[in-house]
């Protein structure tokens, strides 16, 4: 379960970091200019978003798949009666 919980940390955090980054600068940009579009933050982000997950899919793949094995593997501890 702890294994579980940080891989899910390690794979949400850059994307939420990143897309927070991004609001933060659009809504300082948004103040200076006082143009009040809400979808002008949509895009940004959505663009920041797609590209992290681009750029580090490949990563989140393998520690997902290591998870996976990992659990797999610890079937026959649960299913075995001591």
């Amino acid at each position: 379960m702890r294994e579980t919980l940080v891989v899910t940390a390690l794979l949400a955090l850059p994307v939420l970091a990143l897309s927070a980054a991004v609001g933060t600068v659009v809504a300082i940009v948004q103040a200076a200019t006082q143009v009040q579009e809400q979808t002008l933050t949509l895009l940004p982000k959505l663009l920041a978003v797609g590209f992290v997950a681009a750029v580090l899919g490949s990563t989140a793949m393998h520690a997902c798949a290591g998870l996976f094995a990992d659990a797999v593997h610890a079937i026959p501890a649960f299913v075995s009666a001591p």
